[in-house]
């Protein structure tokens, strides 16, 4: 493959709902761009994209990076981190349905970010709905919806593509209207695109085909130009147009290849033959073979051995590659998705891609004993594969927890584990780190005393307990020596260690102040453990008798959710024995919701939101505090604990 000047280069994100036709629209360019003799095949089996594929075609002296993503929303962060990379993104449409719940995120996504075109596919199908869905097209976006390209039907059967701009005189009356309406809308947003232009327009005077051209490429890059061609992937109708509208009127984001090198890393892969592969945009300069570069987010400095790109699933390497291009760099193990490159070690790193934070979380624990030093690696290399998938260790549960962003979501991971990584594991639900404290107060005397030959063993403390607002608190109130100085430590250190397992189901006990006032010792028999041993004798007589209680985590979450669902959610809160804590409408008729709840009653909140909304509504979680469980639930929760 040659190497392509900046102004040459387009780098394209393909989105759309499960099932539209991505792939098969990208094998169709390609099959177009002679990349591929094989045309894609109509199937009854929907198979779904779990991850970014690159997939760059060659087409009229031009180059086309499209990044194939997942329509399903459970991988949003590699749609997010494909954009970050692109110059504009094409939404695909399914002809034959309504506008469903990918179609609708990806428009969500695209709103301020990146430029678009909608392909609306299947246009030859019976079942096509094609006006029907420009229609809720123009419900949401009005005039800025563009038919580039219209079907023309004969006797319900697609005839072909009728060109806005090309004469119309073969079109019978309804199709006429509808050709030269749309033209007459392009034409008013092409004028509006620019000043010039528009005082142009009103003056009366015919707008040049260089005019249009301008005028079309600013439109799309501000938003106000959203164009619309339709075709079928599988009959291969509608590929070269939309082609010749990403050469001819999309402007590329990145045409500066005279600067030092910068680039961004937007996708990490870990091949098990050939390790790590970065995905690199440039973003200015020219990327060169053997060249010295620096990790600007570590401040590493790394060379750059081979640079690729992709032909058939398979690496071609190159030489070099200029501002706008995506290619591939392996094995510089310190790149991670979101690093910075560049040749000048002054320059600043970019925080280009936001992703999502997990909606879900699962314990995870090999299925053989053998593999348990060996979960930490396997799961370091799926998060840097996948940063949209986090995991940690929870101390006070002994949990490994793997989060993402859905069910399916955290099941492929777990199937790329054993298929990549060889490391077989079970998912489990996730304990809740329940915690112990008091209600009350108590005065107790805690005294441990063993005699057996020679020296014997003696420690005795009077000690109050009362509910603190911090996790512990320790004072001492000691008169006239009654326990030694050098014992005081001994104390607390007893009650601090009591204190990893409290006396009701045995979860670690918080907010509780002691107060050491009293006490005896003997001259030969004390010793610091014997005043340790007396102070958890007293742990457990103060907390019995201060009115002990469980204290569940409470989460604060923040839904997002469309206005028609409110109801549901604001329902189901309740039902999980939460708390609404206010509510804010924001644009494209959404609300956000603001709650608390217990964790225990959330762990698997983003399967139920999911089904609440159709999949239309997310949420963020994190910890809040700790409240009092219900006395019913907290019987519940003791009984089993101590049933263990």
């Amino acid at each position: 493959m040659k190497v392509y000047n900046s102004n040459m280069l387009r780098s394209v994100a393909i989105l759309g709902h499960s099932g539209c036709g991505k792939t098969n629209l990208i094998d169709a360019m390609a099959y177009t761009s002679k990349t591929t003799n094989k045309m894609p095949k109509l199937t009854d089996k929907i198979n779904m994209t779990y991850s970014m594929n690159l997939v760059p075609i060659e087409f009229k002296d031009y180059k086309y990076n499209l990044l194939d993503t997942p329509g399903y929303s459970d991988f949003t962060g590699d749609v997010i981190s494909s954009m970050s990379a692109s110059d504009a993104a094409i939404i695909v449409i399914d002809a034959t349905t309504s506008i469903q719940v990918g179609t609708e995120k990806a428009l969500e996504l695209t709103e301020k970010s990146i430029p678009k075109l909608i392909f609306i596919n299947k246009i030859d199908s019976e079942k096509s709905i094609y006006k029907n869905l420009i229609e809720e097209l123009r419900q949401k976006y009005s005039n800025k919806i563009v038919p580039m390209y219209m079907p023309v039907y004969e006797d319900n059967k697609f005839i072909k593509l009728h060109n806005i701009f090309e004469d119309m005189s073969g079109l019978c009356n309804d199709f006429k209207i509808e050709a030269e309406n749309i033209k007459e809308s392009l034409m008013e947003l092409i004028a509006e695109s620019d000043d010039e232009l528009l005082e142009k327009y009103f003056s009366g005077e015919e707008l040049t085909n260089e005019d249009i051209q301008k005028g079309i490429t600013l439109g799309i890059q501000n938003g106000d130009i959203i164009p619309v061609v339709c075709g079928s992937t599988i009959n291969n109708i509608g590929t070269v147009e939309i082609l010749n509208i990403l050469s001819k009127y999309l402007k590329p984001k990145y045409i500066d290849d005279s600067k030092n090198l910068k680039g961004s890393i937007f996708k990490t892969m870990v091949d098990p033959f050939i390790g790590k592969m970065s995905y690199v945009k440039i973003l200015q300069g020219e990327l060169n073979k053997d060249m010295d570069i620096y990790n600007l987010n570590k401040s590493i400095k790394e060379k750059i051995y081979n640079i690729y790109t992709m032909k058939n699933g398979e690496l071609i390497e190159l030489k070099t590659a200029k501002a706008g291009d995506v290619v591939i760099i392996t094995k510089v193990n310190s790149l991670q998705t979101g690093d910075s490159i560049s040749t000048n070690q002054n320059e600043n790193a970019d925080n280009f891609i936001n992703l999502p934070k997990p909606q879900i979380y699962f314990a995870v624990q090999p299925k053989n004993k053998g593999d348990e030093d060996k979960i930490s690696i396997v799961l370091n290399k799926i998060s840097e594969e996948d940063p949209t998938i986090t995991w940690s260790r929870n101390v006070e549960t002994k949990q490994v927890l793997i989060g993402g962003q859905g069910e399916l979501h955290i099941n492929i991971a777990k199937s790329k584990m054993k298929e990549k990584f060889g490391l077989d594991v079970e998912l489990y639900d996730l304990k809740v780190a329940y915690r112990e404290t008091i209600k009350g107060s108590s005065d107790v005397q805690g005294k441990h005393k063993k005699q057996s030959g020679g020296h014997g063993q003696y420690g005795d403390v009077k000690i109050k307990f009362e509910r603190s607002q911090k996790d512990f608190e320790f004072e001492e109130d000691i008169f006239g020596g009654s326990v030694p100085k050098q014992y005081i430590p001994a104390v607390e250190k007893g009650i601090r260690e009591s204190m990893n397992k409290g006396i009701l189901a045995g979860y670690p006990v918080t907010n509780i102040k002691v107060t050491l006032y009293d006490g005896s010792y003997h001259d030969v028999d004390s010793s610091e453990m014997a005043f340790k041993l007396a102070a958890s004798i007293a742990f457990k007589k103060g907390m019995e008798q201060a009115k002990p209680i469980l204290l569940e985590p409470i989460m604060k979450l923040t839904i997002v959710v469309p206005d028609e669902y409110m109801g549901d959610v604001m329902g189901d809160i309740n039902k999980k024995r939460g708390r609404i804590l206010g509510m804010e409408p924001i644009e494209n008729g959404k609300q956000i919701i603001y709650a608390n709840a217990p964790q225990a009653e959330t762990f698997k909140y983003a399967i139920d939101l999911r089904a609440m909304t159709q999949g239309r509504g997310y949420f963020e979680m994190e910890l809040d505090k700790y409240e009092e469980v219900p006395t019913q639930i907290a019987q519940k929760i003791i009984l089993s604990a101590n049933n263990k």
